[in-house]
């Protein structure tokens, strides 16, 4: 039974929405449903499903809907129950709050702010962004979806009055100790990051802060900004910044390989600070990297040792071993392998972090060869379909990708897609491993393990049933400040049988020695 309550001029966030459509998703005899304004995406949405019942030709952009495959009228009736609910639940949460509906209603309440995080359509963004650099505000643009030439003309603008412009697409950034967007709660400390990447950014401020050191300031860039189109603006300006901070004694860069040209660049004003610099460009040549006397980072993981390294006043050295140890390392990949199936032979990487998807399949690649996926190393090994389609040979797939988010939030806000796509796996009988990642911080799902724990008992037991023994291979990226806790969600994860790592890097490490022993 298809049922639709249409509420016309009402407005919702977008973001709400799709919460509010995952739970009552889960309502008994709901079959299927979604909460929205009727966009033409959510139109389109609603199609795909086949929940544009009788009468939906009359929702416009201006109108809320509520639509849903359910069982009875009476089951409706809950929908729009627990609809009504958790919109209620919203309104008296931010009752006491006052949101301004333009910049200069916000300037007038506070005539001191001097940071804007805009989060708007791309075809928006740059206008906007435009606005606060006229107004001396620094800017974190998270909005994607903005042309090149509209980031360079903004980065060029920045610059030149010495601001930031952080993004587009940037999703992380820690400004004197404030955490803004996704990112996780560290201590505070003398290390400064300039990162080109999201997940990148939080993994190594992260694990700087599992190792006791602490970060200055961590300021993002958005990943194109070592484009040769781009030329590194906001790296070059960020650089500047942490030579200039007295707090930060030590820098690090994170960014996938550059332009050769940018990559000349800003190695040779990292040489310039007078301050030692670890470099990690995932997957890049560490050569390059040393020769202006620079430390190279051989993982995002490596890279947070070397900075508390020489935080410490240490010598830095590469860090590619397992915190369990070698040996304990290699006597339970083997007991992994051992329990498995002839048939089961493939790796299946499940990532909300797209860097992090993209340093496993840098550490993979030699021993697996080709790796299909979304966002590939190699143009031919490019994954057609990748939402709806199955997996291939071994298949890494990142959730955070536009062709996952298309009327979704970010799988760090909401899991449930990547959770779903676990499940998926274990029917395939030649599914060997589930290598996946939990981020966990402010921004993210409030407790993303529980999803991710459900569907890994779930894809065990249906290939226990069948015969069959599926390893699941996880990480936490976050700290034990974080509002989730590092420990309680590695525990959640444990009890749901996964093998917890410590790190992406090790994480993917212990996947080839599965393999090698297969």
């Amino acid at each position: 039974m298809k049922k639709l309550e249409i509420r016309k001029n009402a407005y919702y966030d977008s973001v709400t929405l799709m919460i509010i459509s995952k739970e009552v998703k889960k309502l008994p005899g709901v079959a299927e449903a979604l909460v929205g304004m009727g966009t033409d995406l959510n139109r389109e949405l609603a199609g795909r499903t086949g929940l544009d019942a009788e009468g939906f030709e009359e929702v416009t952009a201006n109108d809320f809907f509520v639509a849903a495959d359910c069982e009875t009228e009476e089951v409706f009736s809950d929908v729009v129950a627990k609809v009504d609910e958790m919109l209620n639940k919203k309104a008296e949460k931010s009752k006491s709050d006052y949101f301004p509906p333009t910049l200069e209603g916000a300037l007038k309440i506070e005539p001191d702010l001097n940071v804007a995080v805009i989060s708007v359509p791309g075809r928006f963004a740059a206008e906007v962004a435009e606005s606060c650099l006229d107004r001396d505000i620094h800017v974190m643009l998270f909005s994607d979806n903005v042309t090149l030439e509209e980031e360079k003309a903004l980065k060029e603008y920045a610059a030149s009055k010495e601001l930031l412009m952080m993004g587009p697409d940037c999703g992380t950034a820690i400004i004197n100790h404030v955490p803004l967007a996704f990112a996780n709660v560290v201590r505070s400390g003398d290390i400064g990051l300039v990162c080109a990447s999201g997940t990148g950014a939080q993994e190594v401020s992260s694990i700087i802060d599992q190792l006791g050191g602490g970060v200055s300031q961590l300021l993002g860039t958005g990943g194109r900004d070592l484009k040769a189109e781009i030329g590194g603006i906001m790296m070059k300006l960020s650089l500047d910044a942490l030579a200039r901070d007295d707090r930060t004694k030590v820098i690090t860069l994170v960014s996938k390989p550059p332009a050769d040209e940018v990559a000349k660049q800003v190695l040779k004003q990292a040489k310039d600070t007078g301050k030692p610099v670890v470099v990690c460009f995932i997957g890049g040549d560490p050569a390059k990297i040393e020769k202006y006397g620079l430390y190279a980072a051989v993982s995002l993981e490596d890279a947070a040792h070397k900075a508390v390294a020489l935080s410490k006043g240490q010598k830095p050295e590469n860090f590619t071993s397992f915190a369990m140890g070698e040996e304990r390392a290699l006597e339970l990949a083997r007991a992994e392998a051992g329990k498995m199936a002839p048939g089961q032979k493939y790796v299946r990487g499940l990532y909300t972090g797209g860097t992090l998807c993209d340093e496993a399949m840098k550490i993979l690649i030699s021993k697996l060869g080709h790796i299909y996926s979304n966002i590939p190393l190699a143009p031919e090994d490019k994954l057609e379909d990748a939402r709806n389609g199955k997996s291939v040979e071994d298949t890494f797939l990142d959730f955070g990708d536009d062709e996952f988010t298309v009327g979704r939030p970010h799988p760090m806000i909401d899991p449930s897609l990547r959770a779903e796509r676990v499940i998926q796996e274990a029917l395939d009988a030649e599914t060997a491993v589930i290598l996946a990642d939990c981020v966990i911080g402010y921004g993210s799902h409030e407790d993303p393990a529980a999803d991710l724990a459900d569907a890994i008992r779930q894809a065990k037991g249906l290939a226990e049933k069948d015969g069959r023994y599926l390893s699941v291979v996880v990480t936490v990226c976050g700290t034990e400040g974080d509002p989730q806790g590092r420990r309680a969600t590695q525990a959640k994860l444990e009890e749901a049988g996964a093998l917890v790592l410590p790190s992406n890097a090790q994480a993917a490490r212990f996947v080839q020695l599965i393999r090698n022993n297969r």
